[in-house]
């Protein structure tokens, strides 16, 4: 039984169609990446999923049926927005938040208590939200998200306002929630984040799916004939069978596509009978971003 099951869902405001015929399903277990540049349709899509707003056509499943309220409390929401409340003391806000979900206030305070210390919020927990800094409201909105033990987390943009340091740790979040069986949705605009963390993604634009399946898969698809080469000697641009070679921002490492006329492997056989000497080589796999470029502009779709 999937997660989630998107079915073909369309929604209109007035005139502008923010989703068109959209169609997925999130499995458990995993972290599904739902992705696309700022305004596509993501968040409108979340807020169907979570019965926020209807749809104007399709359906959602979750957990094999449709949303009830007993389905709500499985689930934690980090939206975009902050909705903590501001003028009260950061565990009191966390505490309050965390009985909402079904907890009792001794267990609340417990729980609530230990995500603070992980988090490097405790000796914050007496002071105002509106005291706190932007990253330590995402990380306190990220506390209530999880605190009562959710089966499905859905996540918008929820490396906002973070440093690189605390980036990290809620990425080190997000893979223990994973390997303890929580199926883990992560909207974003940051390709660079759903390449590292995803197991399998959608990619809308305009409301429309432009790319979904495995991380893996869908970089083989969009694989050009391009090599990986890391060495510390010069490649001339000259050199037979490079149709463009772009050096990486390590000097070491050069992007070389390749006309289609010779084999990676005889390129690479080449370069050692040169006396090139060849540290590390691997297939370029495109990066989400290459991909989304090349897709969109194959369609004719603008990018918004």
């Amino acid at each position: 039984m999937n997660t989630i099951e998107v079915i073909n869902i369309s929604k209109s405001f007035g005139t502008q169609k923010a989703l068109d015929q959209v169609s997925f399903e999130v499995m458990p277990g995993e972290i599904f990446g739902l992705l696309g540049p700022n305004g596509a349709g993501k968040t409108t899509c979340i807020r169907i999923v979570l019965d926020i707003f209807k749809p104007d056509s399709g359906a959602i499943k979750i957990f094999g049926n449709k949303m009830d309220e007993g389905k709500k409390d499985l689930i934690g929401y980090l939206p975009e927005e902050r909705g903590l409340y501001q003028d009260i003391k950061l565990e009191d806000c966390l505490v309050y938040l965390a009985t909402l979900k079904g907890l009792s206030n001794a267990e609340s305070h417990e729980r609530i208590n230990n995500y603070l210390v992980r988090f490097n919020l405790d000796e914050h927990k007496k002071k105002k939200v509106k005291e706190l800094s932007k990253g330590m409201q995402q990380k306190a909105q990220l506390i209530t998200t999880l605190v009562h033990d959710p089966k499905l987390v859905i996540i918008d943009e929820p490396f906002s306002a973070l440093d690189p340091v605390n980036t990290q740790m809620v990425k080190d979040i997000l893979r223990e929630q994973r390997d303890l069986g929580k199926t883990i949705v992560m909207c974003t605009h940051q390709m660079h984040q759903v390449e590292e963390l995803c197991d399998r993604l959608v990619l809308i634009n305009q409301g429309q799916t432009v790319l979904y399946g495995s991380l893996s898969d869908v970089q083989k698809k969009y694989a050009g004939h391009a090599i990986q080469i890391r060495t510390g000697d010069q490649i001339p641009e000259s050199f037979p069978g490079i149709r463009e070679i772009k050096k990486m921002e390590n000097h070491n490492l050069y992007k070389i596509e390749l006309h289609e006329t010779i084999s990676m492997q005889d390129f690479i056989k080449s370069m050692i009978l040169s006396n090139i000497n060849i540290e590390q080589f691997e297939v370029a796999a495109p990066t989400l971003d290459e991909i989304f470029i090349q897709v969109v502009t194959e369609s004719g779709m603008k990018y918004e």
